[in-house]
């Protein structure tokens, strides 16, 4: 019989999200929500992201009633449910997404539309088409290992929990002992969206996280929209992860401003 430990070694050695967090280089991870800003742009976001240098990409799965989103990622998110994006959709477009995309890519979403169509189903589908890994704010700790856990590692899948500048240093330590992957460092207790710079609080609260020396590396999330915020926040962690800036870059220019934004923000890393 496999012992748990071997299984965690094999399951470590098999998955993008691993390999990618062992280059030494800060990683840019990039979030979009499917479907938007047309409904065909999905596939073709992800391979230009790859080409111009990304080292992540999340998927975000559009829902009805996102509670983490601010007013840029909600209003692509009801774009693209109203454009037709669906899960069943999103993973017909994915289908052959490994035939030309080698980076990590994970869907960040919310449980209620994993859960509706069904966890196992779900997972089994992200396994087919190539997703290491999702971010799912809603689904407690609690109920991911009681529940879940065997089903997610069943398929390879990483499960990345959620901290924030208000989660106990003992919580912190329960998600850090219960992750396998990154540990998604929320910058600020606000919702998502872009900001011009990090201030000496949340700055504080990036050194307090790498002062208890995780066995996890961070990448950082909320506010990051520029050169500037990317540096700030990785002078401590392993990466940071854009998203409303890039929408609303997406917004304004379409999929042709994909190019000068990403490169707006390479010079740092």
């Amino acid at each position: 019989m496999v012992s748990l430990k071997n299984n965690l070694k094999l399951f470590k050695m098999k998955n993008r999200i691993h390999k990618k967090l062992d280059e030494e280089k800060k990683l840019l991870s990039i979030y979009f929500s499917a479907g938007f800003p047309n409904l065909n742009d999905t596939v073709s976001i992800i391979q230009d992201l790859e080409k111009q240098g990304v080292d992540m990409i999340e998927i975000g799965l559009p829902f009805s009633d996102p509670l983490a989103d601010g007013p840029t990622i909600q209003k692509s998110s009801t774009i693209a449910l109203k454009n037709g994006m669906g899960t069943e959709l999103l993973f017909d477009q994915l289908k052959d997404i490994r035939k030309t995309v080698s980076i990590p890519l994970i869907i960040m979403g919310y449980f209620n539309p994993v859960l509706q169509y069904g966890v196992e189903n779900f997972c089994k589908k992200c396994r087919e088409t190539g997703i290491d890994g999702l971010i799912l704010p809603d689904l407690p700790l609690d109920v991911y290992l009681e529940e879940y856990e065997a089903i997610f590692r069943k398929y390879n899948l990483i499960n990345i929990f959620l901290i924030t500048p208000q989660t106990s240093e003992l919580r912190i330590s329960q998600i850090d002992e219960a992750s396998d992957g990154f540990i998604y460092m929320v910058s600020s207790a606000s919702t998502t969206g872009a900001k011009n710079g990090l201030g000496e609080e949340q700055e504080a609260y990036f050194e307090r996280i790498a002062r208890m020396n995780l066995k996890n590396p961070q990448i950082v999330g909320f506010g990051i929209s520029n050169a500037r915020t990317f540096d700030q926040a990785t002078k401590t962690a392993k990466g940071a992860i854009i998203g409303s800036a890039f929408i609303k870059m997406l917004s304004q220019q379409g999929t042709a401003g994909i190019s000068d934004f990403i490169k707006t923000i390479k010079p740092l890393r």
